[in-house]
């Protein structure tokens, strides 16, 4: 340690109020040593928090670490007239409720220690989720809004929540919230002299909005000192009685002795800093998510052909009448955020549906952009906003034809997307083979939902991205094939060196013969090939897996992921057709 650590004058001139996160309830401390011994060192915080109304603002200044520190009893309190104190009311005198705790304090006398709680009605405004150590938000990404740190038995150290949050909640509620800290750091050195701490000297000052105290004292000073023990006890107790019954204490019937006694001899100096502070945390008017205020921080968007740009508040009507152009990166950004999910309604028309509870409806246009109407846009929340923005692009393409049959003509196509069709096609070819065999086609079940993600046309943006989606294709079917049930149903003399796309084009091929199994196997054996081109991108063979699995390289990378889905499903249908179709 140093003369910096002690003196603390760093952490002095830190101030919660301009922090990103807040202790609410904290009593963390790094101890090492034993405390009488030279050696030892520690570093405490702690700290307690009320929220005031402007009314009690007055009395609550005069409050400090005494009356809001880890001190203070936070419980719930019954009196005998029937009045009652809950345990998140803070009381400046009996029956004189004032401020809000925000954090709770259950004790546990039964199996020893105490629970401190998040305020529920806090947890509740602001829609958090408990996930082990924190507080998320789901509806913004589940963010981390508060946080607690335990030790190492478990018992809770810290909670601390993102002033972000904190100011909203408070607003919603007019509070204020008031700090009240401190902190502590000891060194037990052999000598003041041939220490870190030589030229220091006891003393104390106003610094940083605070009061600091360094006291430099003998540690027998601090732990050494006199004792005294005195025991009474009853003399009067018939322990041969069945049942004794002692009379009211009296002198004769009782004794007593007593014993002082001088402890000391512990050798070293205690170097003490501590540090202690209030600190209020102010509300700024806005509770954009409690309240739901308008938030004046929302992005804009292009609009025009020119690059004219329109505030998402004046976006923000349902009959603006206006579309936003995005590139498709957007998907996959907002795909690989946890909650979010795609969904198709028609070929080139689908949704995003977010954990902000809004489904997007979308379309593709012939310049492979996303469309969308703006009011769909402007209101979502401003976090989700940001990110849409940032793909935001100048009209090109002209808006989805399928999304204004959909959002304008009232008529929404009757065509289906491939990734939607690649799914009940797959679910088609395994109830018509328990159905003839009687077996499973595949080991385990897929989630669908979340199989999407991975397996669309969006997942395409490059050659590499492409074969990535080979890969993702084969994992979905081929890898999930069951290579136990099909080595029993294939009649191949080298049945038992063969994979599973090669067993189950064996039993197709017992029904329509080996070439036209080849033949509806092609896009299947491609996309197998393109996986293997994903571990060695320059192979000379993924011009070749291109071609069987039925890609125009022509295309765009997004169409050609879209061919890609589409060539391999129309396979699985075409092996459920001709493995089950009746002559």
């Amino acid at each position: 340690m140093d003369q910096d650590w002690i003196l603390q004058k760093k952490e002095t001139r830190r101030a919660f109020s301009k922090s990103t996160w807040v202790p609410l309830r904290a009593a963390v401390d790094n101890e090492h040593g034993n405390v009488k011994n030279v050696g030892y060192s520690n570093e405490f915080f702690g700290c307690g928090s009320v929220a005031f109304s402007p009314e009690n603002r007055e009395i609550a200044d005069k409050l400090s670490w005494g009356d809001i520190g880890l001190s203070r009893t936070i419980g719930p309190y019954a009196y005998e007239d029937g009045f009652y104190s809950a345990i998140d009311e803070y009381q400046y005198n009996d029956k004189e409720p004032i401020g809000v705790h925000l954090v709770l304090e259950l004790p546990l006398p039964v199996v020893g220690g105490r629970q401190w709680i998040l305020n529920p009605d806090l947890v509740a405004a602001l829609r958090l989720i408990k996930e082990g150590a924190h507080w998320v938000r789901p509806e913004e990404n589940f963010v981390v809004v508060a946080r607690e740190i335990l030790d190492e038995n478990g018992e809770q150290r810290l909670i601390e929540i993102k002033r972000e949050y904190l100011l909203d909640y408070l607003a919603a509620r007019n509070l204020a919230l008031r700090l009240s800290y401190y902190r502590q750091r000891v060194e037990n050195v052999t000598a003041l002299e041939t220490s870190h701490y030589a030229g220091l000297e006891s003393h104390q000052e106003e610094r940083d909005g605070g009061r600091y105290e360094l006291l430099i004292r003998d540690i027998n000073d601090v732990f050494g000192g006199s004792w005294a023990i005195f025991r009474a006890w009853r003399t009067d107790v018939d322990e041969d009685e069945d049942a004794p019954v002692m009379g009211p204490e009296t002198n004769e019937n009782t004794d007593y002795e007593s014993s002082r006694g001088h402890k000391g001899g512990y050798e070293g100096v205690r170097v003490e800093g501590e540090f202690w502070r209030d600190e209020w945390i102010d509300h700024q008017g806005i509770s954009t998510r409690v309240r739901g205020d308008a938030d004046k921080n929302l992005p804009q968007f292009i609009v025009e052909t020119d690059g004219t740009r329109l505030a998402s508040s004046e976006l923000n009507s349902e009959d603006i009448g206006r579309w936003l152009w995005f590139r498709s990166s957007i998907v996959n950004e907002l795909l690989d955020l946890r909650g979010f999910s795609l969904g198709w309604y028609t070929a080139e028309t689908g949704c995003i549906k977010s954990t902000s509870g809004y489904s997007i409806h979308f379309g593709i246009n012939s310049s492979d952009l996303i469309t969308i109407y703006a009011y769909d846009i402007a209101r979502l929340p401003a976090w989700e906003q940001h990110i849409w923005a940032a793909h935001n692009v100048v009209p090109d393409g002209k808006v989805s034809s399928e999304l204004l049959d959909s959002q304008v003509k009232a008529q929404p196509a009757s065509t289906h997307a491939v990734e939607e069709l690649l799914f009940e096609v797959m679910a088609m070819l395994e109830k018509g083979f328990r159905e003839a065999f009687d077996v499973p086609l595949f080991t385990h079940d897929i989630n669908r939902l979340e199989a999407m993600k991975h397996i669309s046309r969006f997942a395409s943006k490059d050659q590499a991205s492409l074969l990535r989606l080979a890969k993702e294709l084969v994992r979905m079917f081929s890898d999930r094939l069951d290579v136990r049930e099909l080595r029993k149903l294939s009649t191949h003399s080298n049945k038992d060196k063969l994979g599973s796309n090669k067993l189950l084009e064996d039993v197709l091929a017992q029904k329509v013969g080996p070439e036209k199994a080849r033949k509806v196997f092609g896009p299947i054996a491609g996309a197998y090939d393109m996986r293997v081109g994903d571990a060695h991108p320059t192979s000379s063979k993924i011009g070749d897996a291109l071609k069987l699995a039925g890609i125009d390289n022509s295309n765009s990378f997004l169409r050609q992921g879209e061919q890609l889905i589409s060539n391999f499903g129309q396979s699985i249908w075409w092996i459920g057709k001709l493995l089950f179709e009746k002559p």
